[in-house]
């Protein structure tokens, strides 16, 4: 898969078959256009593309808005597009500039002039340009003058996959993993790097790893204890993690750390993907740290049992 700097000029892709969106999470409705996409451009011997917009418009509509916590970073989104079968990812900038661009212009100088595009794969509701003008009537009743064909998934296709990155996200928020799994059709999940901490799980034969997530915008989970898998070093470990702020020991800032089963090594700096698998219960403060350890071998327990049910 390509990833293409929109902003600039480039080679257009051969007999381009398009859809565009910001596509957050690349869930279970997404991926049915998506699906869409990939056969129509094979039947026609073209190459499907994903216009995507980066920053998330939001993000720059509403800069002082810090509410909106995203399912996927720009470069894990890329990732599942490319394990699609994708074949070009375009990604515009969005700015307050853009933002301004109404719906002609925007067809006029990207779908047509930029992308060359052949045949246009549009969600029912999906609407584009300023205030959201341009719409599935527009392109249908122009498709002639444009050049290219346009179609659109049905509402009905839509509605019946029940799902959309709202959903995902209060699922996350409420610690339902299972549910958001589900709608995503993969383990949701982080990625960051180890970061030194203060140790205390060391001390109590749980040692953990301390994660950074470096993206602010990330959705991270209610605070709880998760049974998880880690990739690391092409390898595959169970684990549990907690998020939380450690009232037991008094923590001052929140904090991701997992304790990574039957492992032994020097993590620091390192980078560790973690799939959520399935929550265990939500953190809460104990009487001292005796009483910690004993939930936390109660908890290793419960994870090992869930993980070894789960395939």
């Amino acid at each position: 898969m390509q990833i293409i700097d929109g902003s600039g000029s480039f080679n257009a892709p051969n007999n381009a078959v398009v859809t565009s969106g910001t596509f957050d999470g690349v869930h279970v409705g997404h991926q049915k256009i998506l699906k869409r996409l990939t056969n129509l451009a094979k039947a026609t011997g073209g190459q499907s593309v994903v216009l995507t917009f980066w920053p998330h418009p939001r993000f720059i509509l509403k800069p002082n808005d810090d509410s909106l916590k995203l399912l996927s970073t720009l470069e894990e989104k890329t990732k599942i597009l490319s394990e699609l079968g994708i074949d070009y990812v375009v990604k515009i900038p969005f700015t307050k500039e853009f933002s301004q661009m109404s719906s002609e212009v925007f067809i006029q100088s990207i779908l047509v002039e930029k992308l060359k595009t052949k045949k246009l794969v549009i969600g029912y509701d999906h609407r584009f340009g300023k205030n959201r003008e341009g719409g599935f009537d527009y392109l249908k009743e122009n498709e002639t003058k444009l050049g290219f064909e346009v179609e659109e998934i049905p509402r009905q296709d839509i509605d019946d996959v029940g799902v959309s990155s709202t959903k995902i996200r209060n699922a996350l928020l409420e610690m339902d993993i299972e549910t958001a799994n589900a709608y995503l059709g993969r383990h949701y999940t982080i990625k960051g790097e180890v970061m030194k901490g203060i140790q205390v799980g060391r001390a109590i034969g749980f040692p953990t790893a301390n994660i950074k997530i470096p993206e602010p915008y990330k959705l991270i989970p209610n605070d709880g204890v998760y049974a998880v898998r880690i990739d690391y070093n092409n390898q595959t470990f169970d684990g549990m993690l907690n998020i939380g702020m450690r009232p037991t020991v008094e923590g001052r800032e929140r904090t991701i750390e997992v304790n990574i089963f039957d492992f032994d090594g020097d993590l620091y700096g390192q980078s560790l993907n973690v799939k959520f698998i399935k929550s265990v219960r939500t953190e809460k403060k104990f009487e001292d740290i005796t009483a910690l350890q004993k939930q936390l071998e109660k908890d290793k327990k419960e994870v090992i049992k869930m993980l070894k049910n789960h395939s």
